[in-house]
């Protein structure tokens, strides 16, 4: 049995989404979608249903799915057991970040690993927080930097930085002066892939706050694309500070009962291992305090993302 094809198939359940999950894996669709047919057709039965509401398992599906992702993650274990046990010392510490998670932080990360009582350098992945979140629960990962939403309840979470979210709302052109989310909750939001971390936050604003949420038909392919698109006037968009890069006609502080809404960025990672002690002191260097200037601030650089 392909191990591929039930790495695929675990992704497409992730996701719900046959494309999402393509993009999530870094495959292309056809690839992806060829390797769960023959993966259903060497298990003798179909494990999702595509509709226009989306991708749904199938009867049988809702019983196998749960069995591939055991398979997986012992897999995945006994791989990370076997690594440990091949070399208990390492020198570098591998890290995923978001690609929302900016410039300055990695560079401030960097710094940090480097200034450990024990020097270590930094191996980067960037990517989705699906395929973070997998890595670092199968031992491929040692800490991840992603924005701070649900997922993960077993490791140890630490926010390290925050940042203004502003809203573009091309209705509201030449107006640059903060608002209330209520007071744009009417206007149809750009959103990028279900695997991003920014379309988790977005999602989870408004519905902590009890607002509906009007979505662009369309689905770009990562927060630069909605800021594009925003520019383009296809719709509105929340977004960090920090990743504003295009020119628009009204680019507006959001406040939630006057107050500034920010995204906070976390470290995660897993204490029970041989680089515990220094994944602590690393995030504890990383830990932003009052003195530091925040994410998105004028003296900070423009981060890399999605």
């Amino acid at each position: 049995m392909n191990i591929e094809a039930l790495r695929y198939a675990q992704t497409v359940s992730r996701t719900k989404s046959f494309s999402a999950a393509a993009r999530a894996y870094g495959v292309t669709q056809p690839a992806l979608s060829s390797g769960v047919a023959r993966l259903e057709e060497e298990l003798g039965v179909k494990l999702f249903d595509r509709s226009p509401r989306g991708v749904r398992p199938t009867e049988h599906g809702a019983r196998i799915l749960p069995l591939i992702d055991h398979v997986l993650n012992s897999l995945d274990t006994l791989a990370a057991e076997a690594q440990r046990l091949a070399s208990p010392v390492t020198e570098t510490i591998r890290m995923g970040v978001s690609p929302l998670i900016g410039a300055d932080l990695v560079a401030r990360a960097f710094r940090a690993a480097r200034t450990l009582k024990r020097p270590r350098d930094l191996v980067l992945r960037e990517a989705d927080l699906d395929p973070l979140r997998a890595d670092l629960e199968a031992g491929r990962l040692d800490i991840v930097l992603v924005p701070a939403v649900p997922g993960m309840p077993t490791l140890r979470h630490r926010v390290i930085a925050r940042e203004p979210v502003v809203v573009i709302d091309p209705d509201a052109s030449g107006d640059d002066s903060p608002v209330e989310l209520k007071a744009v909750a009417d206007a149809a939001y750009i959103l990028g892939p279900p695997t991003c971390g920014l379309t988790t936050y977005t999602t989870q604003l408004f519905h902590g706050h009890d607002l509906a949420l009007r979505t662009y038909p369309g689905e770009a392919a990562s927060f630069r694309a909605v800021d594009e698109w925003a520019a383009m006037g296809l719709g509105a968009a929340l977004l960090p500070r920090s990743k504003i890069t295009h020119e628009h006609t009204s680019c507006r502080p959001l406040l939630q009962a006057g107050t500034p809404v920010e995204i906070a960025y976390e470290a995660v990672w897993d204490c029970d291992t041989p680089l515990g002690a220094d994944l602590e002191e690393m995030v504890t260097a990383l830990t932003v305090t009052e003195e530091a200037p925040p994410v998105g601030s004028d003296t900070a650089s423009r981060g890399a993302g999605d």
